[in-house]
């Protein structure tokens, strides 16, 4: 009889997150969810027995080294870990100020390195297991005007996860980086989306981009979240899971873009970038 997997999902109070969670209880999989607030996860998720709502701050390391040691005195043990964790902060690169810029990269970005930190030495004593980082479409496409901070975010992401992937791959454990495109969650809603706190009204198309994506795509998404949820428990059962992983329609077509775009200007300037050599 196989032995259910324990899952842990950060950022579980809502979004793909929150989808998660509720289609592992489901199949019945023991999971760890973590937010910034227990209420919200027993508000939004209920009670199981097979489930162990924890607050934790992502960005302190302590409380993420405590909720991963509470995990494994509950379950004994960690399976698949979900660095689902985030938000999107809107705003250019010169009116977003440093600490709106460094917040979002404690949370987006260092957040996960403190929990791969500590669940990273589990899994490899296991000699097995399954890691998600949850990156963005925005961390392979950056060109969304007051978007810069968040797709470097999610770039960022990208660039750890590939390299986590070799250091891993030698003790058994999967690494899979996912690129979502838009997925209809409140993830853009006012409430979990931050605006800049001193705008500047000469950007004009970032103001527009902020409005479309707050007014028009919010609530239109083209992807449903319950579909991305059981798409994770499917590759969490693969043998040889991909370590990129775009997913949604609109995600395809925007890295196929991004291809043509690289394939197009790096031909273009072949002569110059040949041209450095001894």
């Amino acid at each position: 009889m196989e032995t259910k997997k324990v899952w842990f999902v950060t950022g579980a109070s809502k979004g793909l997150g929150l989808s998660l969670v509720n289609e592992l209880l489901a199949q019945d999989y023991h999971v760890v969810a973590t937010s910034r607030n227990q209420h919200a996860l027993a508000e939004a998720i209920g009670s199981h027995d097979n489930f162990l709502p924890l607050e934790m701050d992502i960005t302190d390391d302590s409380d993420v080294a405590k909720a991963v040691q509470t995990a494994l005195d509950t379950f004994g043990k960690i399976d698949v870990v979900v660095n689902n964790a985030g938000y999107s902060q809107i705003g250019t690169l010169e009116e977003l100020t440093d600490e709106e810029a460094r917040r979002n990269y404690d949370v987006n970005v260092f957040g996960s390195l403190n929990v791969i930190r500590h669940t990273a030495p589990h899994l490899r004593q296991q000699q097995s297991g399954h890691i998600f980082n949850i990156a963005s479409i925005g961390g392979l496409v950056g060109s969304f005007p007051a978007f810069g901070i968040y797709c470097s975010t999610k770039f960022a992401v990208a660039g750890f996860t590939e390299a986590l992937a070799v250091e891993m791959e030698p003790f058994g454990v999967h690494t899979t980086l996912v690129y979502p495109g838009y997925f209809r969650t409140d993830f853009l809603s006012k409430v979990s989306v931050q605006t800049p706190a001193n705008p500047i009204d000469a950007y004009t198309s970032a103001r527009a981009s902020e409005a479309a994506h707050l007014n028009q795509i919010n609530g239109n998404q083209p992807n449903d979240p319950q579909k991305a949820a059981e798409l994770f428990i499917q590759l969490s059962k693969l043998d040889h899971p991909p370590v990129h992983f775009v997913m949604g329609e609109d995600a395809y077509g925007m890295l196929q873009e991004k291809i043509q775009l690289l394939s197009q200007e790096s031909e273009k300037w072949k002569a110059y970038s040949l041209s450095t050599g001894y």
